[in-house]
């Protein structure tokens, strides 16, 4: 009979072998799942971070511009005034529908709303400190590249970009660029000859100014001058602006992995004697297009664009890196598209709006990466100080 330290002499049986090698596959799968949950919640985390880096600094950029919106731009005479800019300022002024028509309004804010998909948001505002219309025609404009003024105008430079208003509403305003500081003509005038240093000129206004009836306001020098265009390409938003070099025709990037960008109008549709912008504006309906929010029913007028008291802004961030997927090729980070003004604010009530955050040309399904939402409410401060 063989004794118990000869049996150990003989190493292990194929039965403790294999028992071994089942524990330690085990340990190993255990190991991996660990590791790989590990490195799940660190791409989670760090997405996360990114997301929230892009998203505050993209939503802070705009809801700057909607702070300075309609600064300049808040006399009557100019709210939702169709204007002409010439081409080589290589900036192009927003679109939007009065009635039928299509024009280009200075207003504060311009939303060329796009339902799901990211909108287009332009914010308006001068730099000049005496930017009101003090100054006024005298004679017919006929197409030349000076207007007669019935007064030397104050605080005008040379360089300065000018607004060409009529007096009455609903007519056509013109920007141009005063090539010669008026203070030294020999006549009471403004002009705006085409150069090099003068793209807002295109040698005449484009628009009748009859004598008498139409008023110049002064915006401020053109590198100061803050109209803003603000969109998204292919997740990455950009801007398009005055006082930015070479960014009218090829918009300059400002943050990545931004999907969407929405904003709403909150108007005041007070009627008749309640409606008392003197004392302060109140926001009754959130729209994210425009409305005839004076009750006129003819929508886009200077009179709704007059209505508006704040902007709604929300910006959707993605992570940078998408989530690997899980059992059936199936991602789960989201699984339902992102909605933005669910929450009703003061006076009105909420119109929610769904984020389509696919991104075009991006074969990874939206549903691997994870989304933050940002929001904001700006009032339009500016435009309540009206003249």
């Amino acid at each position: 009979m063989k004794t118990r330290s000869a049996l150990r002499r003989r190493g292990f049986s194929l039965v403790e072998l294999l028992v071994s090698i089942v524990i330690g596959l085990i340990a190993l799968l255990f190991a991996v799942r660990l590791m790989s949950g590990s490195e799940q919640a660190q791409r989670a985390e760090v997405g996360g971070s990114d997301a929230m880096q892009n998203g505050m600094v993209a939503l802070f950029s705009m809801s700057r511009d909607a702070g300075q919106a309609g600064f300049g731009l808040n006399d009557p005479i100019l709210t939702g005034c169709d204007t002409v800019l010439s081409a080589g300022a290589g900036y192009t002024l927003a679109t939007a529908l009065r009635g039928s028509a299509t024009v280009h309004p200075l207003a504060p804010v311009i939303i060329e709303s796009n339902g799901q998909d990211p909108d287009r948001i332009s914010f308006y505002a001068g730099s000049s400190m005496g930017g009101t219309g003090s100054v006024r025609t005298v004679d017919t404009y006929a197409g030349a590249t000076s207007l007669s003024i019935d007064r030397v105008p104050f605080g005008f430079g040379k360089g300065d970009v000018i607004v060409v208003a009529p007096e009455q509403s609903g007519g056509q305003c013109a920007l141009a660029q005063l090539s010669v500081d008026p203070n030294l003509l020999p006549t009471k005038s403004v002009q705006f000859d085409t150069g090099a240093d003068y793209p807002f000129n295109s040698g005449q206004l484009g628009i009748a100014a009859p004598a008498g009836a139409t008023r110049v306001f002064d915006l401020g020098p053109s590198s100061s001058l803050g109209f803003h265009t603000w969109s998204v390409d292919t997740g990455v938003l950009k801007l398009s602006a005055t006082d930015v070099p070479g960014s009218g025709q090829t918009p300059a990037s400002v943050a990545d992995n931004i999907v969407s960008i929405k904003a709403q109008y909150g108007f005041d549709t007070r009627a008749g004697a309640a409606f008392t912008p003197a004392s302060g504006m109140s926001v009754t309906q959130w729209s994210s297009s425009m409305i005839s929010a004076d009750g006129d029913s003819v929508v886009g007028t200077a009179g709704d664009y007059a209505r508006i008291a704040a902007v709604r802004i929300a910006v959707v961030a993605r992570s940078k890196a998408p989530e690997i997927a899980g059992s059936g090729g199936v991602c789960t980070a989201t699984t339902a598209l992102p909605v933005v003004f669910a929450s009703a604010s003061g006076n009105a009530a909420a119109i929610p709006v769904t984020v389509n955050v696919a991104v075009a040309g991006n074969s990874v399904d939206w549903r691997c990466y994870r989304y933050r939402v940002f929001e904001t409410i700006v009032p339009l401060r500016n435009f309540g100080w009206r003249p």
